[in-house]
């Protein structure tokens, strides 16, 4: 543990998360006080264990005794919040196995990496398709959420489950109101009610597809969830819904957040900038170092079945553990140079899709869309600038991603 006078340098509770401001803008210094001074921290101000090496990360990430289902929890722990808000069942992002095994073994076969990088021609021409509709304004710029990061994955899913392409913009404004409500409702209560509305109709719209492929025949993401079997087993139309709603929420939000991100990063790296476009065949690589440097899922959880000690640390039964995938992302120990980024890294592992029984199932999914959006975006601005001050970073606890941020082109002044 760190010395009475180390421990008034560690940052503590709200300075740990985007409410704070100087925290929302650039995390990093504090989460690299956090990494050097005390890597396996108690925070009695949120009564939970905060892990932000990257030995003790990947341990935790990847022990499988360990749990993530809130309702496991202690009654007072701070992962209560992520309890559905009724008694049905969590989405498999917060289920414990066998019930995670069970969906995970249904589900993975959509997005196992062969099939998915199927889809890459079909993710090309969106991208294609939305860089060459962005019309910048007079002074050559233009907003890279609403333009690129924000509908792309959205417009994606929509194919990919195969919504009705006359539905498709719909889908959109739907999915982007009920990602809004869930992650930000809480801070604005002007966005309850119309993302409540969205869930209802997004869940009507699941059910009426679902419905529609009962009798067989459609291969698309949906059709694949209806008919998929694994030692007999089956989904529930329930589980489907559920399902849907978690590639959209969790699928869609975090891989805007990582193409501007990654786009932000790579505009303020001029000379990393010049390296991807000499050679476009390191974007994929880019696209890693991106996810290390400043990834859009900055922290996953773990819950202890029994006391624990870690690092000397004792942690109580039915505990929870904050797994800080930022810190660790950074972490000298492992990385060279890890405040550089450097898209010719070699071999730029990183935490930031998870590990263990919970490491993200879209994984290959996200990488395809990013890596097509930024190279779509490289082709046809070659000499994109970034508008500085002009971010616009999200309140969302667990989560790393701009609401808004300007670029200029000046070819299109």
């Amino acid at each position: 543990m760190a010395s009475e006078n180390e421990s008034r340098k560690i940052p503590l509770g709200l300075r740990l998360t985007p409410f704070d401001e100087e925290f929302r803008r650039d995390p990093h210094p504090r989460l690299k006080d956090l990494r050097e001074l005390c890597p396996v921290h108690r925070d009695s101000e949120f009564n939970q264990v905060v892990i932000s090496s990257e030995e003790s990360a990947r341990e935790i990430i990847r022990d499988h005794s360990l749990g993530v289902d809130p309702r496991k929890a202690n009654p007072e722990d701070s992962v209560q919040q992520f309890r559905p808000p009724d008694d049905s069942e969590p989405s498999m992002l917060f289920l414990d196995d066998p019930d995670h095994q069970r969906l995970r073994k249904l589900v993975a076969p959509s997005f196992a990496p062969r099939k998915v990088e199927a889809k890459r021609p079909m993710i090309r021409e969106i991208a294609e398709n939305l860089v060459a509709a962005i019309q910048p304004d007079h002074k050559g710029e233009f907003d890279l959420i609403d333009a690129l990061a924000g509908p792309l994955p959205a417009v994606a899913i929509a194919k990919i489950l195969g919504i009705d392409p006359a539905l498709q913009n719909q889908f959109k404004e739907w999915s982007e109101t009920a990602s809004a409500a869930f992650f930000t409702g809480a801070l604005d209560p002007s966005l309850q009610e119309p993302g409540a509305a969205a869930v209802e109709s997004l869940r009507e719209l699941f059910a009426q597809e679902i419905e529609h492929r009962q009798g067989g025949g459609a291969d698309d993401l949906i059709g694949q969830m209806v008919h998929a079997q694994e030692d007999g087993d089956r989904f529930t139309k329930e589980e489907i819904l559920t399902m849907c709603n978690l590639l959209l929420v969790a699928g869609n939000v975090t891989t805007s957040d990582l193409i501007g991100n990654g786009v932000r990063i790579l505009l303020q790296h001029p000379q990393q900038l010049a390296v991807v476009q000499e050679n476009p065949e390191l974007l994929p690589n880019a696209v890693e170092e991106m996810l290390r440097f400043d990834p859009p899922v900055t922290v996953t959880g773990r819950i202890t079945p029994e006391v624990m000690d870690i690092k000397g640390v004792e942690v109580g039964a039915r505990e929870s553990m904050t797994v800080m995938l930022s810190a660790a992302n950074r972490d000298p120990a492992v990385h060279r140079e890890p405040e550089k980024f450097l898209v010719d890294r070699d071999d730029p592992q990183h935490l930031s899709f998870g590990g263990g029984a919970h490491f993200c199932v879209g994984s290959h999914l996200a990488r395809i869309e990013a890596q097509e959006a930024i190279g779509a975006l490289l082709a046809r601005f070659p000499r994109l600038e970034l508008v500085s001050g002009s971010e616009e970073w999200k309140q969302v606890p667990g989560f790393r991603g701009m609401a808004k941020v300007l670029l200029r082109s000046p070819d299109d002044t």
